[in-house]
């Protein structure tokens, strides 16, 4: 089983987690679809790849984290 097969399980997971509604156990499951992302990356020799990757998951935790404080502004 390839990186590129468990990370695409993982985000179908994590959509359906969002779909009930439990936002946070989603993000986790996100995070490692995006771990599964990095490693097959990492070993196709993508440097780009995985650096746009990194930079995501980045911006997905400082989010995460963000929006677990309260402290990130709601507007839809």
């Amino acid at each position: 089983m390839s990186f590129a097969l468990i990370g695409g399980l993982l985000l179908n997971v994590g959509a359906f987690l969002t779909f009930k509604g439990k936002i946070y156990q989603s993000v986790m499951v996100y995070i490692l679809a995006d771990l599964c992302w990095i490693i097959m990356a990492y070993e196709k020799d993508d440097f780009w790849g995985v650096i746009s990757i990194v930079f995501g998951v980045t911006f997905g935790l400082l989010a995460f984290f963000k929006m677990k404080t309260g402290k990130m502004s709601k507007e839809l």
